[in-house]
């Protein structure tokens, strides 16, 4: 984006002006590059001898042909909404945060010690501040890479990435040791796992005989809050405005570095809520492999709505229900295993291909103005 762009929003007090225009390239390239990943898809099923039409019937079928394959869909897309929420923040910021996994783990973490720590609280009282202690977990492993960025310069890709390593050799670390199920050693098992988190702190079912949780409500609430706090409050403003041009940012005023540091701090902060999602709503306990790869795919998530957090609604039940649907199609045609994770990747190749081609558009568009 051009500073003119930023200036004009200046003038106008913060407030944006609405730009049909770029709504609709921001919408409809994600969307197409989504259909051209399928239909390259459908490609590959060709060649593998399945009827690709049956495939995405099966998809389709999966994800919402039925009660438990749409509360799924929601259950995957409950954790997609959280950590692109946070993507939404970083990324306006134009700090590219890579570091979901490790934020989503450090909150779970935090979610499974809490309540195993203070398991004589009542409910009313323990799930909000188990949340909390996720919230402020995953925060903390977004700030280092974000103060290292603000003060040292230190690429935020490389050690956002790092940090991810970290975090799944600590939690290797804790659930080998203190956080190991005491069962498990009195049998000994020593299966890595934590003990069952106390009934008081499991989010309610919403729908029941199904593993949709309370969790989806508080993250379609915490929506409007990020949005609230990105278009409608200083903080939001001035993440935005160093977002789109540090050197005006700082010449009106404003402290780039420590809005450089908050933006993936909040980032982290949603991560963990997703960590504390799967811990106290899906898992009741703390097990390796639980991100299944939500902190990667909340990105896509995001860059397909648009970095607002209300179009990352419907992208998260998008790929909530892809996560889904996938396995569905797996077993109605027969096909590979990799081919399902080849059709993810293209979409994921696609929907960031469009994601890039949108920004140089709005550069070339800026510079003509």
């Amino acid at each position: 984006m051009s500073s003119d762009e930023l200036d004009s929003e200046v003038q106008s007090g913060g407030r944006s002006v609405v730009d049909w225009t770029k709504i609709v390239v921001n919408v409809l390239l994600p969307i197409g590059g989504v259909l051209f990943a399928l239909l390259i898809g459908a490609v590959l099923l060709v060649m593998l001898k399945a009827d690709p039409i049956a495939a995405y019937a099966a998809l389709v079928h999966g994800a919402a042909g039925s009660v438990f394959g749409l509360t799924q869909t929601l259950v995957k897309a409950t954790p997609l909404l959280l950590v692109g929420l946070g993507i939404c923040i970083a990324f306006r910021a134009n700090v590219i945060n890579i570091g979901g996994e490790g934020q989503i783990i450090a909150g779970a973490v935090a979610a499974a010690w809490f309540p195993l720590t203070f398991h004589f609280w009542p409910g009313w009282l323990l799930i909000p501040s188990t949340m909390i202690a996720g919230f402020l977990a995953g925060a903390a492993w977004g700030f280092v890479p974000g103060i290292l960025k603000a003060r040292l310069g230190v690429n935020e890709i490389l050690s956002t990435i790092m940090m991810n390593a970290i975090a799944v050799q600590l939690m290797n670390l804790l659930l080998q040791g203190p956080l190991m199920d005491p069962a498990e050693v009195a049998q000994g098992t020593f299966l890595a796992q934590s003990a069952q988190l106390p009934h008081q702190v499991w989010l309610p079912r919403l729908v029941p005989r199904t593993l949709l949780h309370a969790g989806a409500i508080v993250a379609l609430a915490l929506t409007a809050v990020v949005y609230l706090l990105l278009w409608r409050t200083t903080t939001g403003y001035r993440i935005r405005a160093v977002g789109l041009n540090p050197d005006a940012a700082r010449y009106s005023g404003i402290r780039v570095p420590v809005y450089q540091a908050l933006a993936p701090t909040l980032a982290g902060g949603f991560a963990g809520l997703a960590g504390v999602g799967e811990v106290i709503g899906v898992q009741h306990r703390l097990l390796p492999g639980l991100t299944s790869g939500y902190g990667f795919t909340g990105i896509v998530a995001a860059l397909l709505g648009g970095l607002h957090p209300f179009g990352l609604i419907p992208a998260s039940i998008l790929f909530g229900g892809l996560l889904v649907g996938a396995d569905s199609m797996q077993r109605a045609v027969q096909v590979p295993s990799s081919l399902v994770t080849a059709l993810l990747g293209l979409v994921v190749l696609f929907v960031s291909g469009s994601a890039l081609w949108t920004q140089r558009w709005a550069a070339r568009r800026g510079a003509r103005r």
